[in-house]
Formats: structure tokens, sequence, C-alpha cells
């Protein structure tokens, strides 16, 4: 039997919560890579986070500062949500460390799973932690084609269109569908 919570206490006396729109990105090169996304795509419902779509699984080339590693499992999940953005951030990590990624190493290297935070709703923020929208979603087609194929007409809070992002970015970062959605 589920007790009730103070949340749900709040959310009786103040009506229906409010759930926003946001997009996820997730990636792995470590280990089961599939299983690693499915898992934290079921982990994320169990975290007041409603899972809309999720878009097919892309084989992608490591970028950034380590690009001598596995290639990754990328896929973009749209959710709905009643989280802050600080407190979804706080999820997306609390999942990676569950499904074994471990923090302190080389930045970009090596990982089970890693969650990003990309778009939540209309929220133009920077913090010490968390940037939204994501500062790499205009640059990484890993990102991108995988969010579009969500929604092809996705735009960021000031109105750059991602489709012209991704038409911008000119060759390079291999992307490729590999499978439909976990």
């Amino acid at each position: 039997m589920r007790m009730a919570s103070d949340r749900d206490d709040a959310r009786a006396r103040d009506g229906p919560t409010r759930l926003m729109l946001g997009y996820l990105g997730l990636g792995s090169n470590v280990g089961d890579r599939e299983s690693h996304l499915r898992g934290a795509i079921d982990d994320l419902r169990e975290h007041d986070v409603e899972i809309e779509a999720v878009s097919s699984l892309y084989e992608t080339e490591p970028v950034g500062e380590i690009v001598d590693q596995p290639d990754f499992l990328n896929a973009a999940v749209r959710i709905r949500t009643s989280l802050d953005p600080e407190g979804l951030l706080d999820i997306c990590k609390a999942i990676e460390v569950e499904h074994g990624r471990a923090f302190g190493g080389p930045r970009h290297g090596p990982r089970p799973i890693d969650i990003d935070l990309l778009l939540l709703g209309q929220i133009e923020m920077s913090t010490d932690r968390l940037r939204l929208p994501h500062p790499e979603v205009t640059s990484r087609r890993f990102v991108l084609m995988p969010l579009l194929e969500l929604d092809p007409d996705l735009r960021l809070p000031d109105g750059t269109e991602l489709a012209a992002a991704l038409a911008a970015l000119g060759p390079g970062q291999r992307v490729e569908r590999v499978a439909p959605a976990p």
C-alpha cells in the first residue's frame, strides 16, 4: 500500500501540478549499451518523469576531449515533469550513479550512462551546475538527429531552429541509426 507523501498533500491542496515539456539526451559506450539506456529510461519513469517518446538508437563516434574510446549508443527522450531544472538534474545524476557511472575521471571519457538535460520548457538559465538549453545542443549531430526525429520543428527558447543547426554542421560526427526506440 502506498502512503501519501507531503508532495501528495501539496498537490491535493494546490490542484494539479503543471507538467513542463523537456528533452533529455542519453548515451552509453560501456557494457551493454542498449540495456543501460533502457534501464535509465525505466528509472526516469519512477522519479516524477513522464516519458512521452523515445527516439531510435544511434551509433555515434565519440566527440569532445577523448575520441579514442568505444562508439556510443545515443537516444533522445521527450519528457513531461513537474520537477524544476535542478531537481531533474539531481535525478539524472542519481540514475547515472545507480548504473555505474563514476565521476572524477576525465571529462568526455567512457561511461555506462550519460543523461544530459537538453531543454526544459522555455527555461534559459546558467548556474555552476546547469546551463539550459544545453550549450552543445546546436553543435552535436548525435544530439540533433534524435531530437529532430522526435520533433522535426523543434526550436530553442530563443527561436533557433534545430533543423537549421543540423544543416549548418557540415561533414563529420558520424551518426548512424541502428535500431528503433527501445
